[in-house]
């Protein structure tokens, strides 16, 4: 079983088990963290694809250490110009391992109840605006019958 989740505004493939080196997220070493933005799961019979992720289902990880990244070397030149500049920096990373991936499975029939109340709420908003206005252009005519009636007597 896989899943590919977001974390940190970067996506992985995940496994039980697994080790990743993700961005640095704020947890104390030794902490549960868990993950909510699953776009993809994979159970060996089923792939469930999310649009755009998969609600109910998240991924669970244990904070392992906090670590910093390899040198990253900046070099800047300005051919020419005389102009070179070398800066470099480590980025901060967080080393996790997964622990699991749990599906919670939401009951269809409370999605059924919502929809079938918010169609009901539509059609009640729908009658009254129209008897509204059926009754304001039922006035203004007989209103202006009656003007009209009045101005040639």
């Amino acid at each position: 079983m896989y899943a590919v989740v977001e974390i940190q505004g970067s996506q992985f493939k995940v496994e039980k088990d697994q080790k990743l080196f993700v961005n640095r997220i704020d947890a104390k070493e030794g902490s549960k963290v868990s993950f909510d933005n699953v776009l993809l799961v994979d159970d060996g019979k089923k792939v469930q694809v999310g649009k755009p992720n998969i609600s109910g289902t998240s991924v669970e990880a244990k904070v392992v250490a906090h670590k910093k990244d390899d040198k990253v070397i900046v070099f800047k030149k300005k051919r020419r110009k005389g102009y070179k500049v070398k800066n470099g920096h480590r980025q901060a990373i967080t080393e996790i391992i997964i622990q699991g991936i749990s599906e919670k499975k939401a009951s269809p029939k409370k999605e059924e109840v919502i929809t079938k109340k918010t169609t009901a709420a539509k059609k009640t908003t729908a009658t009254k605006k129209t008897t509204a206005v059926k009754k304001t252009t039922a006035t203004k005519k007989t209103t202006a019958v009656k003007k009209t009636t009045a101005a040639k007597k």
